[in-house]
């Protein structure tokens, strides 16, 4: 982790960046493609919950969307206990709309983005990550790195739902970081959006190799309430919702019938296998006692 210069004080922009976005026609849903309802999930960011994304999802559902809340109240805890959460979360909002999910993740939310989609891609249409440091976690401003140290304190000592420091640099979450290093799986259209103004992540670590890259004009709180980071939102969601197959359908378990379907081909392929097995062998058996 390399030391840097506070910037937070770049982020005192970040609530007229939102008074401009409701004063503006996009808010109203002009100049962007009207959506089919096709689900979004919604991750915050560090030591926020679903309401720093109130705004977002208002505006989705009001462009035609489905936004769905992550059930995230403060996102503190364990990222591996958050991503089964989120798994969960996940084939529920994805059975109940039969249809697959997209993703957006804010900060941290696009850190569980990623590896909810890298463990799940076939439940997913795609991932918005906002300004997510995917090359180096901890390339942050150094008053939010002491934060995130002084959270991972208070979980090392007991604290109920809050992660502790062997989740960041110890073995508790080592497949969670495997999958956050490793590139995401290449059906899943995977979007990365970034500012160079952006005063609390380093804007090079958001420059994920699996990812398309976006550069906008944004604070690091707007981009959860700015016209540049909706309109990336508005076009890249309508791209995912006219690239899934809409007549997909999700089964009870959760799983996509293309999931299912390629199951139900390898059970055959098993069966045919061992009825194969069991003639060869029993013919030979048969062979051997006469």
């Amino acid at each position: 982790m390399k030391l840097r210069v506070p910037t937070i004080h770049r982020e005192a922009t970040a609530a007229a960046e939102a008074l401009a976005l409701v004063a503006h026609p996009l808010w109203r849903g002009e100049g962007v493609p009207r959506a089919d309802g096709m689900p979004v999930l919604l991750i915050p960011g560090f030591l926020v919950g679903d309401s720093s994304l109130r705004l977002l999802a208002q505006w989705l559902e009001r462009i035609g969307y489905a936004p769905e809340r992550s059930g995230i109240a403060s996102n503190v805890a364990c990222s591996s206990a958050l991503v089964r959460r989120l798994e969960r979360r996940l084939e529920t909002v994805a059975r109940e709309h039969r249809s697959r999910v997209a993703i957006v993740g804010h900060s941290r939310g696009g850190t569980l983005a990623k590896v909810l989609a890298q463990r799940n891609p076939h439940l997913v249409s795609g991932v918005v990550a906002l300004g997510t440091p995917f090359l180096d976690p901890f390339q942050i401003d150094p008053v939010v790195a002491a934060a995130i140290f002084a959270t991972g304190a208070l979980g090392t000592v007991g604290v109920p739902g809050v992660f502790g420091v062997s989740c960041l640099v110890g073995s508790c979450c080592r497949e969670f970081w495997q999958h956050y290093r490793d590139p995401l799986d290449r059906g899943v259209p995977f979007v990365s959006v970034y500012s160079r103004r952006d005063g609390i992540v380093d804007w090079r670590a958001c420059l994920d190799p699996s990812a398309e890259p976006i550069a906008i004009d944004s604070t690091h709180l707007g981009m959860a309430a700015s016209v540049a980071s909706f309109r990336v939102l508005g076009d890249r969601l309508a791209r995912f919702a006219r690239e899934r197959r809409k007549l997909e359908r999700i089964d009870r378990s959760g799983r996509s019938r293309r999931a299912t379907v390629r199951s139900a081909a390898a059970r055959r392929r098993a069966a045919s296998a061992s009825v194969a097995f069991d003639h060869e062998h029993g013919g030979a058996a048969n062979a051997a006692g006469a």
